[in-house]
């Protein structure tokens, strides 16, 4: 496929395991990366790099630039910040992007919205409520059934930001005040909901125009160890690949119900409840998941390059949609690549010791 493509945020964590599942996938691909920060962008594994200005510039202009000089065909985010920046230019750039709606991409980038959207139309999805101040934390709790665990998260961002499991209003107020006066995040920022401590699945999926193009599910087995209190993140340190039906369900509804003809990647996180029903915690629209590698580099279809093939207007069909290669886990770890392991081979070249 001879194809020319502009990844934002080149350097990080999320853009750097998407160019290598591209290249793996595809390596006639031609890859430009771009950030704002040349620390960053030393990282970048892109055929080629640009520093953009501070985003206060004129970043519409800026990347038009890349675009015409690289003749890049598509423009793909990394992060929720590259999707929202890139939904707001999109008609401004003189290339593809592949993105879903601006209107979807807000819903889903605000959780507590989506959370009430997707309970609107039976879709399982925590029970949750705004908090609007402190005095009302304690009305909340009551709502919820008596001693419960429950889940304290800021409205917006990723990678658990803000969240901490709770069993007081007492817990929540002084967690709310310390992200309020510390970390200047702006009152009315949090939600309360009931905790749900069943298993944590990962599906990310591809859509052209209302049809599911191609899905695959991985479930998070341990957490990178980021600092956070509240232990769980949505970046894995092991992962295995799955296969639920009644998952792959729900999120299709979801998608569905945000919009009948959907275009794009999305990736869907949800968790168990305590009587083991698959419940919707956030939907992440316009880019992929962290962990892409797993969805990409185990299966008959690589997802990103598959990305690539409809962004440039290729029809694509897959049959069924679901791909599935069991016995295959995603291992990361700080400083060091990801690596896919399949389960067959997972002792291969290693001595066991005290045998």
């Amino acid at each position: 496929m001879s194809a020319r493509l502009l990844i934002l945020e080149a350097g990080s964590a999320a853009s750097s395991n998407l160019v290598r599942s591209l290249k793996a996938g595809d390596p006639s691909l031609a890859i430009v990366g771009c950030n704002d920060n040349p620390f960053v962008l030393q990282k970048s594994a892109a055929d080629r790099n640009y520093l953009l200005p501070d985003f206060g510039d004129d970043l519409a202009g800026v990347l038009r630039q890349i675009i015409k000089a690289e003749r890049v065909d598509v423009v793909i985010p990394a992060s929720d910040d590259g999707v929202r920046q890139l939904s707001r230019l999109r008609d401004r750039l003189g290339c593809r992007t592949f993105l879903p709606r601006k209107s979807l991409i807000e819903r889903c980038q605000d959780k507590y919205e989506l959370t009430i959207f997707l309970r609107e139309r039976g879709i399982p999805a925590p029970l949750t409520y705004p908090i609007t101040d402190a005095a009302s934390v304690g009305r909340l709790f009551r709502r919820f059934k008596p001693r419960a665990e429950l889940w304290c998260r800021i409205r917006v961002g990723a990678g658990s930001h803000g969240a901490i499991p709770v069993k007081s209003p007492a817990q929540v107020k002084s967690w709310i005040a310390y992200w309020e006066q510390m970390r200047a995040v702006p009152p009315g920022s949090f939600t309360l909901s009931e905790y749900l401590p069943g298993r944590d699945f990962c599906v990310q999926c591809l859509w052209d125009n209302g049809t599911l193009v191609l899905a695959k599910m991985a479930e998070r087995i341990t957490y990178l160890d980021t600092g956070g209190p509240s232990g769980v993140s949505s970046m894995p340190a092991l992962a295995k690949t799955a296969y639920e039906p009644r998952v792959f369900e729900v999120c299709e509804r979801a998608i569905r119900a945000l919009d009948a003809r959907a275009s794009g990647v999305f990736f869907v996180d949800i968790k168990e409840s305590e009587d083991g029903e698959p419940c919707i915690t956030e939907i992440n629209a316009g880019r992929f998941s962290t962990m892409t590698n797993i969805h990409d580099l185990a299966g008959k279809h690589n997802m990103a390059v598959t990305f690539v093939r409809l962004a440039m207007g290729e029809s694509v069909r897959i049959h069924p949609a679901t791909d599935f290669a069991e016995g295959h886990y995603l291992v990361r770890s700080v400083d060091t690549l990801p690596a896919i392991v399949r389960e067959a081979g997972l002792y291969q070249g290693i001595k066991r010791a005290g045998v």
